[in-house]
């Protein structure tokens, strides 16, 4: 890796309801795959719910006790290969509380920050089964400041102006957002990334799920707003190369943090 740029790699994978064995092996090829390829990623990124999809009539017995299982399984493949990951999300049941969570692990297998969604979508009845988290998804990936949120999330602006201002210069977006949205999903990412002058990563899934539908599209968004990579509505790895030096030449050439007016918004 240079010092300024990072080699992505998102696993837009189709997710099997209700089914932790299958989705761990769906993962555990898909990771392989990712790392075989060339260049190596510096940085792998997983959809949400991975382990279980949104199977909430029955997620307290399907879900991930304390991470345990998803700690082992993602901090063992990143000693083995040196790679970074953020692992999407999963239901991970703790204190007998079930919650969307992500997980970050670094090059050496450390699991380095861990997000539980705060904005649960009540669409998909996800405030009758999962209890939000409290605290924002800040991590360091290489040496980048870097943001986690969570699908709904993005509808919530303050949030991402929030991790921007506690030094976020690249944000982590795990979904599963359905069709008929998809305007919406890439307006709100490309929106974020332009009013917080960050990279965006966004790695949805695909496939459906009872009567609903998932149409990928994972997006790599730079600071601009211009998408350097974006996926269509199959299983796939996409891949881009980041340049974290935009970040820095994008906020100094329009300072809209230096410009901001708190004291009267």
């Amino acid at each position: 890796m240079s010092e300024h740029k990072l080699t992505i790699s998102l696993l837009q994978m189709d997710i099997a309801l209700g089914e932790p064995e299958a989705n761990f092996a769906k993962l555990s090829q898909m990771m392989e795959e990712a790392v075989g390829s060339d260049p190596k990623p510096d940085v792998i990124v997983f959809p949400e719910m991975w382990n279980t999809g949104y199977a909430l009539d029955r997620i307290r017995d399907i879900a991930d006790r304390n991470g345990e299982r998803t700690a082992q399984f993602i901090s063992g493949f990143c000693r083995k290969h040196g790679v970074n990951v953020v692992a999407g999300s999963v239901a991970e049941l703790d204190d007998e509380r079930v919650r969307n969570t992500i997980y970050a692990f670094d090059r050496e297998g450390n699991r380095t920050a861990e997000y539980s969604k705060i904005h649960l979508f009540r669409l998909m009845d996800e405030e009758k089964y999962l209890h939000a988290g409290d605290r924002l998804g800040l991590l360091d990936v290489d040496g980048v400041p870097s943001g986690m949120m969570i699908c709904y999330d993005i509808r919530f602006p303050e949030l991402t102006r929030k991790l921007a201002l506690g030094g976020a210069k690249l944000l982590f977006v795990p979904a599963e957002w359905p069709h008929p949205r998809l305007h919406h999903w890439r307006t709100l990412l490309t929106a974020r990334a332009i009013e917080n002058q960050m990279y965006v990563v966004a790695c949805n899934r695909v496939g459906t799920s009872g009567t609903t539908s998932f149409f990928g599209h994972s997006m790599v968004i730079d600071p601009w707003g211009e998408i350097i990579a974006e996926g269509d509505e199959s299983e796939r790895i996409l891949k881009a190369e980041i340049d974290l030096s935009v970040v820095d030449k994008v906020r100094s050439t329009i300072p809209v943090f230096a410009d901001r007016r708190p004291e009267l918004y």
